[in-house]
């Protein structure tokens, strides 16, 4: 079975995406992971939590489908697009999590970006776009992530949710819970008030000190 273990990744991070909170029930998102020049999918028609590895399409980067027992998910032509795009930067690997939380969905159809109002955005590139409206499954809405994703590992699609990238698939998934965590903290902050938004600046120190741990006692502070 071409790609077996990326293919039980999907299903393994399909199913945590079912028992995200706030995910929509059903086919509530899509999955993919490529590894070398070929890339696995969610499949169409499927409850996420009931996903098995053959029914995963495995694709080429040209869109054929050469394996699996399902036609590939609505949005595949997204995923593919922005695996394209990574394989024609130099990116040997990449992993996708889209999905439609209660939280992403509500600030994409909303903002035109969700301003940076915690360090953690920094690990995602900052300021996080949202594309203009298409309609899903379409070249349009993938033409459009991938601008979103320029510089970013995470993008927000108008009306629809929401986007994550990673180095695999565990790695995607923790940047999409970023990217929901930063969607809820926003809206919270909204009822109370006007948030404050950290400047690029401050963004930049945030991703230095990323790079260390503890570095002693602030010497300012004595």
């Amino acid at each position: 079975m071409l790609l077996e273990q990326e293919r039980r990744d999907v299903c393994l991070t399909a199913r945590a995406i079912a028992q995200h909170p706030g995910t929509a029930p059903g086919e509530a998102g899509t999955v993919s992971v490529r590894s070398g020049d070929l890339v696995a999918v969610t499949p169409h028609g499927v409850p996420l939590d009931q996903i098995q590895p053959q029914d995963c399409p495995v694709m080429s980067l040209d869109d054929r489908m050469l394996e699996g027992r399902r036609d590939p998910a609505a949005e595949t032509t997204l995923h593919m697009a922005v695996h394209r795009h990574a394989a024609d930067h130099g990116r040997e690997s990449l992993a996708l999590v889209n999905a439609f939380t209660t939280d992403t969905t509500a600030v994409s159809s909303v903002l035109p970006e969700l301003p940076p109002i915690h360090h953690r955005a920094a690990g995602l590139g900052g300021a996080i776009s949202v594309t203009p409206y298409m309609p899903y499954g379409t070249g349009d809405i993938a033409d459009q992530a991938v601008k979103a994703l320029k510089g970013r590992d995470a993008a927000l699609l108008a009306n629809h949710g929401g986007l994550a990238l990673g180095r695999n698939l565990e790695h995607a998934m923790e940047n999409f819970r970023l990217l929901d965590w930063l969607c809820t903290t926003y809206l919270r902050a909204r009822q109370i008030g006007q948030p404050r938004v950290l400047s690029e600046d401050e963004l930049a120190e945030a991703r230095q000190r990323d790079t260390y741990g503890w570095a002693g006692p602030d010497p300012f502070l004595y």
